[in-house]
């Protein structure tokens, strides 16, 4: 047998239509207590469309209240929307099981398959809201409770260690800024006590960038350059760009291959 089930499309045929309707959740759940041919309630259709609840189903049992009963709205207007250009329809099934259209043969209990039919479509579209009233209001205050999270308050005999606290800074940031601190307080130094770092360095190596001068002498920039323009020069070409070096009256070092073919007094 295919899977596919044939949908009967009596209701097309018939030109029926049908209304739409959103209800609230709880009155919806009234209405699934009333037995097969009971009544849920009334409409009436005047200047605008109301629809009555039956009296008996007015009557709740709300989670809490022990004496006296939650009583429900029991008006509801209808507040209509336009269907516009939507093409909606109202379709239904019957039960899965046996129907009582079922037939026996041989012992053999044979059952209809479930039918899904076109009921109407829709030619109405509203929304079914209550008429605001103290009950109405005692009803929503009990559904918002109903679904807060309960709170446990405990009494602890003693203090809960944490293993992990936050920390405020870590260690690499702190050592960074007392690096920094450290850095913006150079204190100025004896002239000459500065003097024997920078000859000091030069005896070593013959150029050197700024940067590296003041890891050494740990002076100031502006006090530093000012000695570096007195006892040295600023390449500003060449292979030794952008270094320091001393004036050739500071230097201590022999004067290399290049120097003294440039010299006049060399043969």
């Amino acid at each position: 047998m295919s899977g596919k089930k044939e949908v009967n499309l009596s209701g097309l045929r018939q030109n029926k239509g049908v209304w739409l309707v959103k209800v609230p959740k709880y009155l919806s759940q009234q209405w699934e207590k009333v037995t097969e041919k009971g009544e849920v309630g009334k409409i009436s259709i005047e200047k605008y469309v109301c629809f009555t609840l039956n009296e008996e189903l007015a009557a709740m049992t709300a989670a809490g209240e022990k004496e006296e009963s939650l009583q429900a709205p029991r008006e509801y207007p209808f507040t209509m929307h336009t269907v516009g250009a939507q093409t909606m329809a109202i379709f239904s099934q019957t039960d899965a099981g046996q129907s009582p259209a079922s037939r026996k043969s041989s012992g053999i209990t044979v059952c209809v398959a479930d039918e899904v039919s076109l009921e109407g479509t829709v030619v109405h579209r509203a929304e079914c809201r209550p008429v605001v009233s103290d009950s109405y209001m005692k009803l929503k205050r009990l559904q918002v409770e109903s679904v807060k999270p309960q709170r446990l308050v405990q009494q602890l005999d003693r203090a809960v260690a944490t293993v992990f606290r936050p920390v405020a800074n870590h260690d690499f940031n702190l050592e960074y800024e007392k690096k920094k601190k450290s850095d913006g307080k150079m204190v100025r130094a004896d002239r000459q006590l500065v003097l024997d770092l920078l000859f000091s360095a030069f005896e070593k190596h013959q150029y050197y960038s700024f940067k590296d001068l003041v890891d050494i002498t740990k002076q100031p920039v502006t006090y530093l350059k000012e000695i570096m323009r007195e006892i040295g020069v600023c390449n500003r070409k060449g292979a030794h760009k952008s270094t320091w070096e001393l004036k050739p009256e500071y230097r201590h070092y022999q004067p290399s291959e290049e120097e003294e073919q440039k010299s006049p007094n060399s043969i």
